[in-house]
């Protein structure tokens, strides 16, 4: 029966297809394993195609030497059998090792902290099996190549069938599985189908029943203990945990506030205070613009989030202000439906499922106020950090309009990413102001192409009728800082914010962990497990 199969060669074909189909989808499914805790930036994904590629590579010498060494099929199904089971082990065990492999590297990494953890579980938990799969080509081609007449044909129909199951092996997971089931279930359905390409492979030939119960074993073990789609597994009672096409998304609820978190390990996209209060965080200090823009002494105010997130601006905007019409475009329709449930976001809020920038071309409306809300720790959309974006915020505005900018890392390095956007803002607007808030990271910079627009937040805050609010508008009023441009400058054929942005969390990092080595260097790993219960 064995013989059957070979000779057919439909079945060696079926196996280039799916094992094409399998490496595109556990490329997919590192990218979005990885995410959670070291982000989606170009430099996450350049590690992960690199290190995919090394594996394949490697993979394709040795398949190559095997087959010709000892061209046994049985072999060549055995290699996807582990592939399989190793997959399929990924969803148990992955997120530890990234956590396992991140306590290690950030004691003895300074630099580029996120590069090398990034790259060491990349290594760690995707080289093996891909690297297994990687031999399935020369393999193939030693077995389904007759004769030198034929060749060619024979080596260019393999490489279809890969190619094929490629494709269908980048759309399924990103349009279909991972945003249905989730990550895990993915790794577990791509490795399903290579353990029963397999399966019927050794069952046919009647070889192999020791293997394929240990495997199927192990299998069906991983299936149990690796359908959770929990990345932060230590944090229990999550009011939801899932994934969507461009995030992974976690909803924490507390007695005091709402929280959504696009990122397992730091940073808040989004909160509602239950009480209704300021949030003490950037939010409250972006409240200046309305006022900046004359807010009290108009009829209507037109206001326009980029990154509506969870709306937590445009419900301080609707409950302090009575004149405001606010608008919303967040790319994430999954996001804005948990903002309906969880956030308490009216059904009457308009808001777009739509890239910022691709909502300014689209409309030809001027509002009073525009929010660019839409930098998550180092994911920065480049297409909307450049001079030709920040040019199209200002045609939106209206003559006397203020932009307001949320920068969330403060680098310290000369060069580092606010002094990049705040100079590319600069070289737009004539007028730039910023200040930092207070017990965080972030940056507020206002932007506008009117006067001085401090002095009308100024003139402004006597008709705030809530008195914590007019402090804080006091106290901003301050505290602002003309800015004064540099030579810094982003544009759409060069904006390097990926790697601006990894050099200022990795400074974050570095300042966060100084604490923990200090205990680790004078007491040693009993001092700081001490310091860690």
């Amino acid at each position: 029966m064995k013989e059957k199969i070979l000779r057919n060669k439909a079945y060696l074909y079926l196996t280039e297809f799916f094992a094409g189909m399998s490496v595109m989808a556990v490329e997919l499914g590192a990218s979005r394993l990885l995410a959670p805790y070291f982000s989606s930036s170009q430099i996450v994904w350049t590690i992960i195609i690199g290190t995919i590629m090394i594996a394949m590579a490697l993979g394709n010498i040795c398949g190559g030497r095997w087959a010709d060494q000892n061209p046994d099929p049985d072999k060549l199904y055995g290699r996807i059998l582990i592939a399989a089971i190793w997959i399929a082990a990924i969803p148990v065990v992955g997120k530890y090792i990234i956590l396992g492999i991140s306590g290690v590297l950030i004691f003895s990494v300074s630099n580029n902290f996120l590069i090398w953890a990034a790259f060491a579980a990349c290594m760690v938990i995707f080289v093996f099996p891909l690297f297994l799969l990687g031999t399935v080509t020369p393999s193939l081609v030693k077995y389904t190549v007759d004769s030198l007449d034929d060749n060619g044909k024979t080596v260019g129909m393999l490489n279809a069938f890969n190619t094929i199951g490629s494709i269908l092996g980048t759309f399924l997971p990103t349009f279909v599985t991972i945003p249905s089931v989730g990550t895990s279930v993915t790794f577990l359905i791509f490795a399903g189908i290579l353990f029963l390409l397999s399966a019927i492979y050794f069952i046919s030939g009647k070889l192999g029943g020791k293997k394929l119960i240990a495997g199927g074993s192990l299998f069906i073990i991983c299936c149990i203990l690796g359908n959770s789609s929990s990345f932060a597994f230590w944090e229990p009672g999550l009011a939801y945990e899932g994934e969507s096409v461009y995030n992974y998304l976690q909803v924490r609820e507390d007695e005091d506030s709402v929280i959504l978190s696009t990122n397992v390990l730091f940073g808040v996209q989004s909160i509602r205070k239950k009480d209704d209060s300021l949030t003490g965080m950037y939010y409250d200090y972006a409240m200046a613009a309305p006022l900046m823009a004359g807010g009290a002494e108009r009829d209507r105010l037109d206001i326009l989030i980029l990154g509506m997130g969870t709306g937590t601006f445009a419900a301080q905007c609707q409950r302090y202000f009575d004149n405001v019409a606010v608008e919303g475009v967040e790319i994430d329709d999954k996001i804005t439906g948990l903002a309906r449930k969880y956030f308490d976001l009216p059904q009457e809020l308009p808001v777009a499922d739509y890239d910022g920038r691709a909502y300014l071309n689209a409309v030809d409306r001027q509002y009073d106020v525009i929010m660019v809300d839409a930098y998550q720790d180092i994911t920065i959309p480049f297409q909307m950090s450049s001079v030709e974006f920040f040019s199209l915020v200002r045609e939106h505005l209206k003559p006397d309009g203020v932009m307001v900018v949320n920068m969330n890392m403060r680098g310290q390095q000369e060069g580092n990413i606010n002094q990049y956007l705040s100079d590319t803002i600069a070289n737009v607007f004539p007028n730039v102001y910023t200040i930092d808030v207070k017990g965080s990271t972030n940056r507020e910079l206002f932007a506008s192409g009117a006067g001085d627009v401090r002095e009308e937040l100024k003139g402004q805050i006597e008709s705030i009728k809530d008195r914590e609010l007019a402090s804080l508008m006091e106290q901003i009023g301050e505290g602002l800082v003309s800015y004064e441009p540099g030579r810094y400058l982003m544009t759409d054929d060069k904006a390097p914010v990926e790697l601006l942005g990894m050099r200022a969390i990795d400074d974050l990092i570095q300042g966060e962990a100084q604490y923990y080595k200090d205990i680790y260097n004078r007491e040693g790993l009993p001092g700081l497990l001490e310091q860690l219960q």
